[in-house]
């Protein structure tokens, strides 16, 4: 017990609840009091409050887009001529909910009527009918005979001269990989390479300076506050920071990653060896937890 009461925790200039601080842990997989008082001291400001954990020292999730639903479907689907793709989740409170055919159904039901209809968002895709009844009107009808909560909490959309989809692990993941052409072999071990290894980003050039700046001051905190770096000179500090931040980049972006099925070579390697002109674009990943 960590002693929380359902009322709030108040501050001088903003209120914090028990379910912040169990956002964040969900969002960090920290603990409760360091959740709740990552919180405190950035005055609520989740972000602020996830640098903080890490600068403490702490593994949390880092520039990665994918917030995972505890449990339900993950499923993803192009369109005919491979130009557009969409995963979705479709989520549910239990895995027996999840794992049960009607609601797998369900859930194929509401993709192909993303596809068939060109739907760019959530919000959009709620409002489009299956059978002459929205969705947001078929998952409340699902949600009263289920008697859980349940819902598309989360929704990607990828445009490209060729989409690749990818579904791993018994719907609980799926990728798309966006490449300026057509090459489904190279699509599909893309796509199984970011389920392997979540990448943040394609390269380096493809995160933000912001988060590169954000990257590198959490870096340096950390490394001034190792007790071996004590008095030592700023441009030490800079050098060593600046060579965590590359080991970084080759760890986190797809681009620079070792190759899943040939560790021998990088990605990008492998992408050059299948066709030196091919790219890929971008891409999106969806996971359960």
């Amino acid at each position: 017990m960590i002693g929380l009461r359902a009322g709030d925790i108040n501050m001088s200039t903003v209120t914090i609840t028990a379910a912040d601080i169990n956002k964040l842990r969900q969002m960090t997989g920290a603990g409760m009091m360091d959740c709740r008082k990552a919180l405190t001291e950035n005055n609520g400001d989740f972000e602020a409050a996830i640098d903080w954990l890490r600068k403490k020292g702490q593994k949390v999730a880092a520039l990665r887009g994918d917030r995972d639903a505890k449990e339900g479907v993950v499923l993803a689907k192009t369109t005919s001529d491979s130009k557009t793709g969409i995963t979705l989740c479709l989520s549910s409170e239990t895995d027996f909910v999840s794992k049960n055919e009607e609601f797998i159904a369900f859930a194929q039901s509401i993709i192909d009527a993303a596809i068939a209809n060109n739907v760019k968002s959530a919000e959009e895709l709620n409002e489009i009918q299956i059978n002459g009844a929205k969705i947001a009107d078929l998952i409340n009808d699902k949600l009263a005979s289920i008697g859980e909560k349940i819902g598309i909490s989360k929704f990607e959309r990828i445009d490209a001269e060729f989409v690749s989809s990818y579904i791993h692990g018994a719907n609980r993941m799926g990728v798309l990989v966006g490449l300026n052409k057509d090459h489904a072999e190279v699509g599909k071990d893309i796509a199984m390479q970011i389920a392997a290894m979540n990448p943040v980003a394609v390269d380096a050039s493809s995160i933000s300076p912001e988060a590169v700046e954000r990257e590198r001051a959490i870096i340096v905190d950390l490394i001034k506050n190792d007790p071996k770096m004590v008095g030592k000179p700023d441009d030490m500090i800079n050098k060593i920071a600046e060579g965590k931040l590359n080991a970084f980049f080759k760890e986190s972006t797809l681009m620079a990653q070792a190759f899943v099925k040939d560790g021998g070579m990088s990605v990008a390697d492998y992408i050059k060896s299948k066709d030196s002109d091919l790219k890929v674009l971008t891409f999106k990943r969806v996971a359960l937890g």
